[in-house]
C-alpha cells in the first residue's frame, strides 16, 4: 500500500516537477537578464564546413563553442549575403527591409520598388537599435553589405563603433577590390573613409579592431558584438602555414569529398539512414576528366579554403580567450551561423576576367595560391561537395544554396548536441532579443528560439506555418515537413518542385505528380506570400550569371564615363586627324 502511495504521490508530483525544472531554467536566464552577446557571421560557408558538423577543417574553437551550446540541422538563411544579412539584423523578410537582392544582379524592373532600395528602409531597426536602446555598448566589424550612402552604414543602425567593409566582398590581404563591380575596398570607420593596415589580413584585422572595441567600453554595460567574417568569400585566401596542413585531404577530388561528407552526415544523424545522396549537377565536370595540372590547382583551392576557415576559427580563439580572462565568458551568448550556403562561381574561368586580374596585380600561381596577390575560387564542383546533404549551392533556393549551420551557446541554454527544429534566419534577431530581455516590435517577423533553447519545445513551427523565401528569381515556401522550390538559370530551370525535407534533403524526389493538391497548396501559400511581400517576379529565363555581366557593364560605364568620354573624342579625333592628312596628300597628288 505505502508503495502504491508513493508511486501516485510520484505521478502527481512529476508535473510539478517539470514545472520546477523549467522555472529553473526561466531564473538562469533572469539572473543574467542582459547577457552580452556575440553574433559571428561566416561568409559562404556549407552545412558541413566545421569540424564539428563533420567538415574537414579544422575549427576546435567554433566546435567547443558548439559542444556548450545547440548545433541546429534544419536552419535555413537566403541564398545571397546582403539579403540574408538584412534579415538577420532585423528579423524581417528581406523584401520588408529594403535589401531584397544584391546590386549585382538587381534588375530595371526591381530597382522600381521599394523593397530592393539596396539599403536598410527608414524605419527599419536592426537588434543593435533594440539593444542599444536598452542600454547595451554596441560594436561591429567586417562586411556589411547594407548600403553607404548618407544614414546607411552601422553608425547610422544603432552600432556604437563599427569598422564596416559595404560590397560584397574584397581582398583579404590589401585594400583593393576583388571584381570589376567594385573599383575599391569601400571600408569606413564610424560612418568615415577608412584605411587598412599594411599588415592586414581580414580574419586578423576583424578581432583585432573587435578587441579594440571590447578594451575600450564601459565594464559596466553589457555589449553586443557582431562579427562578419571574410572568410571564406572569394577570393579565398589564407597564410600559407594553414592552407599547407591540408596536405592530401583533397587529393581524391570532389566526388570522393561529397561521398565522405554524406556518409558523415549519416553517422552523425545529420540526415535520415535512408536519405538520398546529392548528385552534382548535369553541367558540372567529372574530377577524371581534368588534366593533372588542373587537379593540382584545383586540390590547391580547396585546401586554401580549409586554411581560410581555420585562420578565422584561430582568431575567434583570440577573442574567446580575451572573454575568459575578463570573466565575461560565462555570461555571453554566442550565435554562430553563415549568410548563404558555398559560393560556386569560378571567375578565374573567364579569359574577361583574368585580363581584369592582371590590370590589378591578381595571379592565381599555384605555388601561393591564397597568399597576397592571389586569386582563387573553389568553383561549382568544390561548392556541390561542400553543400552537402543539400543540392546546388549560393545563388539557389535549394537546401545547398539556404541550409547552413547555426550554433547558440550561452548562459541558461543546456548544451545538446543537435536540435533538428525547422528555423529560418528571421528567427535570429528576435531569440537575441528574448534572452537579453529587450522588447522588440510587433513586426518582427521571426519567432524567438528561446523555447528550443531551454528545452520548453521541440519546434517553434508548426505543421500549418508557413515561411516564405524569395531572391533573384530563387524561390521557396516552406510548410510543415515539405517545401517548394523554383530555381532559375543556369543551374535551375524555373520549374516549381515539391519535396519533403524529413526524408530527402537533397531535394532528389519530386512529389509534384504524386501529391498534385499539396503542390498547389504550397504553391498558393506561396502566391500570398510574394503578394505581401511585394516580390517582384524575373522571368523563367532570368539567368544570374547574365544579369551580373550587364550590370558590371553599366557599372564599369557608370563610374569611368568621363575617361571613356576623353578616350573616345582623343580616338575620334585622332581618325579626323588622319582623315584630313590623307585627304590633303591625295589632293597634292592629283595636283602634283
Amino acid at each position: 500500500m505505502r508503495g502504491r502511495t508513493s508511486a501516485t504521490l510520484s505521478r502527481l508530483l512529476q508535473p510539478l516537477a517539470c514545472l520546477l525544472v523549467l522555472g529553473v531554467t526561466h531564473v538562469a536566464l533572469a539572473a543574467n537578464a542582459q547577457p552580452n552577446f556575440v553574433l559571428i557571421l561566416v561568409d559562404d560557408a556549407g552545412f558541413m564546413d566545421f569540424g564539428g558538423y563533420g567538415g574537414e577543417a579544422n575549427t576546435p574553437n567554433i566546435d567547443e563553442i558548439a559542444d556548450e551550446g545547440v548545433r541546429f540541422t534544419n536552419y535555413h538563411t537566403s541564398p545571397l549575403c546582403a539579403p540574408s544579412r538584412a534579415m538577420l539584423l532585423t528579423g524581417l523578410d528581406n523584401h520588408k527591409t529594403g535589401v531584397a537582392t544584391i546590386p549585382e544582379v538587381l534588375t530595371e524592373e526591381q530597382a522600381k520598388s521599394p523593397g530592393y532600395a539596396m539599403h536598410l528602409l527608414p524605419g527599419v531597426r536592426t537588434i543593435a537599435d533594440y539593444l542599444s536602446n536598452a542600454g547595451y555598448e554596441t560594436f561591429m566589424t567586417g562586411k556589411w553589405h547594407l548600403g553607404r550612402g548618407e544614414g546607411d552604414l552601422p553608425d547610422s543602425h544603432g552600432f556604437d563603433r563599427s569598422f564596416a567593409l559595404d560590397a560584397s566582398g574584397a581582398d583579404n590581404w590589401e585594400q583593393k577590390s576583388f571584381m570589376p563591380f567594385y573599383d575599391e575596398a569601400p571600408w569606413f570607420e564610424d560612418g568615415a573613409p577608412a584605411d587598412l593596415p599594411a599588415d592586414f589580413y581580414s580574419s586578423k584585422f576583424l578581432v583585432d579592431k573587435m578587441l579594440e572595441y571590447l578594451r575600450g567600453r564601459r565594464q559596466s554595460k553589457p555589449f553586443f558584438a557582431y562579427i562578419a567574417f571574410q572568410a571564406i568569400h572569394i577570393p579565398v585566401q589564407a597564410p600559407r602555414e594553414f592552407t599547407d596542413r591540408y596536405q592530401g585531404v583533397y587529393a581524391d577530388g570532389w566526388q570522393a569529398t561529397l561521398e565522405r561528407r554524406f556518409a558523415r552526415a549519416r553517422e552523425l544523424g545529420l540526415v535520415p539512414d535512408d536519405a538520398v545522396m546529392p548528385s552534382m549537377h548535369a553541367s558540372l565536370r567529372q574530377w577524371e576528366s581534368l588534366s593533372a595540372e588542373e587537379q593540382a590547382l584545383y586540390e590547391r583551392s580547396m585546401m586554401v579554403n580549409a586554411g581560410m576557415l581555420e585562420a578565422m576559427d584561430h582568431h575567434i580563439g583570440r577573442l574567446v580567450e580575451y572573454l575568459r580572462s575578463s570573466g565575461e565568458m560565462e555570461n555571453t551568448v554566442f550565435v554562430i551561423t553563415s549568410d548563404n550556403g558555398p559560393e560556386f562561381a569560378d571567375p578565374v574561368a573567364s579569359a574577361g576576367f583574368r585580363l581584369w586580374m592582371r590590370q590589378n596585380g591578381y595571379d592565381s600561381d599555384i605555388d601561393r595560391l591564397g597568399e597576397k596577390g592571389s586569386m582563387v575560387a573553389i568553383g561549382p564542383e568544390w561548392a556541390s561537395a561542400a553543400a552537402v546533404p543539400g543540392s546546388l549551392f549560393k545563388v539557389y533556393a535549394s537546401e545547398g544554396g539556404t541550409r547552413v549551420p547555426l550554433i547558440v551557446r550561452g548562459p541558461g541554454i543546456a548544451p545538446r548536441r543537435f536540435a533538428s527544429s525547422l528555423n529560418f534566419v528571421i528567427d535570429v534577431a528576435p531569440t537575441i532579443a528574448d534572452l537579453a530581455g529587450v522588447e522588440r516590435a510587433d513586426d518582427m517577423q521571426g519567432r524567438s528560439l528561446v523555447p528550443i533553447l531551454t528545452g520548453e519545445a521541440q519546434e517553434i513551427y508548426g505543421d500549418d506555418d508557413v515561411v516564405g523565401l524569395e531572391v533573384a528569381g530563387n524561390a521557396a515556401l516552406f510548410k510543415g515537413r515539405h517545401k517548394v522550390t523554383r530555381n532559375t538559370l543556369p543551374h535551375g530551370d524555373a520549374t516549381w518542385r515539391l519535396h519533403d525535407l524529413s526524408r530527402d534533403p537533397a531535394e532528389v524526389d519530386d512529389l509534384s505528380e504524386q501529391s498534385p493538391a499539396l503542390r498547389e497548396e504550397l504553391l498558393a501559400d506561396y502566391e500570398a506570400y510574394a503578394q505581401a511581400m511585394d516580390v517582384v517576379a524575373l522571368p523563367a529565363d532570368f539567368d544570374v550569371y547574365a544579369q551580373i555581366a550587364v550590370n558590371v557593364a553599366k557599372k564599369r560605364l557608370a563610374d569611368n564615363w568621363p575617361t571613356l568620354v576623353i578616350v573616345g573624342v582623343a580616338i575620334l579625333g585622332a581618325a579626323l586627324f588622319g582623315g584630313f592628312l590623307l585627304v590633303r596628300r591625295l589632293h597634292r597628288s592629283r595636283q602634283a
